[in-house]
C-alpha cells in the first residue's frame, strides 16, 4: 500500500509520506481506563498528549508487554523489516504500549507497517498467553517530525520513557529499547 499523505481513519489525523520521520505510539487494547477513553471519544473532552502519556505510564490494563516472552515477540516483529521497508531510529516497548521513531523506505505506508507489526504480534502473543480477542487498540498515534529540535526531543522522550515511568533508574537498563541494543553493541 502506497503512502497516503494527510488522511483520517476516524478521529485521528495521520500523515503518511516516505519523506518524513514519524513518531508512532500504539497501545494494548486495555491500556487506557474507561474515563480516558470516554474523553477521547467526546469532542468536548479531549485529553492532551501529556495526559494520555500519564495514563499509559501508570500501567493500566494487563500490561502483557511487561512479560519477557511477549516483549520479545513485539521486538522481533519490529526488527524484521528494519532497513528493508523502514529504518528504525528509536523504539521502546513499555508494559502496555510501544513508541517507535521510524523512517519509511520506498513506497511502504505507515499504516501498513504498523498494521503488520500489530497483526503478527497479536496472533503470536494471544497464542502464547492462551487467549483470544483484541490485543492491540485499533488505531495508533503518529506525529511527523518537523525539524531537528523536534527530532531530538522525541528521541529523548522515547529513550527516557521507562525512566519517567519509574521502571528503571537509567535508560540503558531497560531491556526493551534501542538504547539497550546500542549499549550492548558498543561493549
Amino acid at each position: 500500500m502506497s503512502p497516503k499523505g494527510w488522511h483520517s481513519r476516524g478521529y485521528l489525523p495521520h500523515f503518511d509520506s516516505p519523506e518524513t520521520l514519524q513518531f508512532v505510539t500504539f497501545r494494548l487494547a486495555d491500556s487506557l481506563p474507561a474515563d480516558a477513553i470516554e474523553k477521547l471519544r467526546t469532542a468536548a473532552g479531549s485529553i492532551t498528549a501529556a495526559e494520555r502519556d500519564a495514563f499509559l505510564d501508570a500501567g493500566s490494563g494487563a500490561c502483557w508487554l511487561g512479560r519477557r516472552e511477549i516483549a520479545e515477540i513485539v521486538e522481533t516483529a519490529r526488527l524484521y523489516f528494519d532497513d528493508k521497508r523502514y529504518r528504525l531510529i528509536a523504539w521502546t516497548i513499555m508494559p502496555n504500549h510501544v513508541h517507535v521513531l521510524i523512517e519509511l523506505l520506498g513506497q511502504h505506508s505507515l499504516g501498513s507497517i504498523v498494521s503488520s507489526w500489530k497483526r503478527f504480534s497479536a496472533r503470536a502473543a494471544n497464542r502464547m498467553i492462551g487467549r483470544s480477542g483484541p490485543f492491540w487498540q485499533d488505531d495508533y498515534w503518529d506525529t511527523y517530525i518537523r525539524d531537528e529540535r523536534h527530532f531530538e526531543s522525541t528521541l529523548g522522550y522515547i529513550e527516557n520513557n521507562p525512566v519517567k515511568a519509574g521502571l528503571v533508574g537509567a535508560a540503558e537498563n531497560w531491556p526493551w529499547s534501542h538504547v539497550r541494543r546500542r549499549v550492548t553493541a558498543q561493549t
